[in-house]
């Protein structure tokens, strides 16, 4: 059974695939008919206030509850009226098997309230001749650092029928939430990524197991991160625009730290950068989150910025970032923004290093990557040759050129300097093409 765990962004919780049959199972030595309905659980209907092990009825069939609830306070982070709140070494399992197999899972997940972080596991159990109660782990151990609701993706390919069982494995007083428990089939496609901040790859294999500090992800709905607690900065953001991510919302200005980081780990502050020569320079831009308030917001977190040189931030960035808004509303755009190297040139003179007391890298590079489509849907299948990709790498001096054109590059360089993997999720034969072309398009 494949072991890869992967993260991505939420899928729609109203996903049905309604050709998902289910089987008779055998449930607490009884044969009972597994309900048919929906692939996709999401626990908004069926009561259970305290934590004694006991049965809950949802539409898909009956879960055993170990140590865990059916949360609907305001503490509960669900998607709905309620979802499952498990404490201790609470389990949630299904009592009956799907006879279509399994492809992939995902779940979502959010801390409890306040509390501190958490980690569980995906089980399975394929239906046997004998009944027999083996459990196999799917993927790896998944660990819940955030009280926003965050998906976690399973590649599972059981093609026989299965159930599964969620295992919170942290023990302790912290809580979990548990939310929109959705599985693909065995031998169906999983629902396209269209439009997610990750849907042409994830570069550095990035993961929210905070035990890679350094390559760390934060998957916002507004962009992804692959943050490094050592540099203080993001390795990388990737996100999504189109016309419905721009609206007449105002800049919040509202820089701050990010609180949704692991325990322990430093927090760049608002004013981290004061003194320095440097602007607290976006990678995912304001401008490009306009449609509420949020959204905008959550472009201020300070894992979202970088110390950069005011030239390269104010003139020669900020004329790509309008630039490639002049594409909307007819095209969508997925871009990838990341620096590297230590030591720019800020305003003050001079090479500086570090900022904050040395708890922030001043990066000595900063890079771009645009993909430009049409709008439209299946992005990835539609990417070719003919796709127009803007690659840039531009110094982090004061004294660069305004003219972000001047700074062009191939994907393929920045890889070779980054030892990244962009554009991944296109096809290899598709990605040598696109990824040694230098764009020689218009600039404005």
């Amino acid at each position: 059974m494949p072991t890869l765990l992967r993260w991505g962004n939420r899928l729609s919780r109203l996903l049905l695939l309604s050709y998902f049959a289910l089987p008779t199972s055998h449930v607490l030595g009884q044969t009972t008919p597994a309900p048919t309905g929906a692939t996709q659980e999401t626990f908004d209907t069926g009561t259970k206030p305290a934590y004694l092990a006991g049965e809950v009825t949802f539409p898909s069939g009956a879960w055993l509850l170990t140590d865990a609830v059916t949360g609907t306070s305001e503490a509960d982070h669900k998607n709905g009226a309620q979802a499952i709140r498990l404490q201790q070494a609470g389990r949630l399992t299904m009592q009956f098997f799907l006879s279509n197999g399994a492809a992939t899972v995902t779940v979502q997940h959010a801390l409890y309230g306040t509390d501190a972080s958490s980690s569980w596991e995906l089980w399975a159990q394929p239906q046997t001749a004998c009944n027999c109660d083996k459990w196999t782990k799917v993927g790896g151990t998944v660990f819940t650092t955030t009280s926003t609701l965050q998906a976690a993706a399973f590649t599972v390919n059981i093609p026989g029928a299965v159930k599964f069982e969620i295992r919170k494995t942290s023990g302790g007083a912290a809580r979990l939430n548990i939310d929109d428990f959705a599985v693909t089939p065995f031998g169906v496609t999983a629902p396209s990524e269209d439009n997610s901040h990750l849907a042409l790859g994830n570069p550095s294999g990035a993961t929210a197991d905070p035990s890679y500090p350094n390559n760390y992800l934060l998957d916002k709905p507004q962009y992804a991160v692959s943050y490094s607690r050592d540099r203080g900065t993001p390795n990388w953001v990737s996100w999504h625009l189109d016309a419905s991510d721009r609206g007449s919302v105002g800049r919040q200005d509202n820089f701050r730290n990010d609180t949704s980081l692991p325990d322990g780990w430093y927090q760049v502050q608002s004013s981290s950068y004061t003194g320095s020569g440097f602007d607290r320079g976006h990678n995912c831009p304001s401008a490009d989150r306009t449609s509420t308030r949020e959204n905008n917001s959550a472009t201020f977190l300070m894992t979202n910025m970088i110390p950069q040189a005011p030239n390269n931030n104010q003139k020669t960035w900020a004329n790509l970032e309008n630039y490639t808004r002049t594409f909307l509303p007819d095209n969508e755009v997925y871009v990838i923004m990341g620096s590297y190297g230590v030591g720019g040139t800020g305003s003050n003179g001079g090479v500086t290093n570090t900022v904050d007391q040395g708890r922030v890298t001043v990066p000595n590079r900063v890079w771009k990557v645009i993909v430009i489509l049409p709008v439209g849907d299946n992005d990835v299948a539609r990417i070719t040759a003919a796709t127009r990709i803007i690659a840039i790498d531009t110094p982090n001096t004061n004294s660069i050129s305004e003219q972000w054109g001047d700074y062009r590059t191939s994907v393929d360089a920045i890889e070779a300097a980054t030892g990244l993997d962009l554009l991944s999720a296109l096809p290899l034969e598709v990605q040598a093409v696109v990824e040694a072309k230098v764009d020689n398009g218009p600039t404005n």
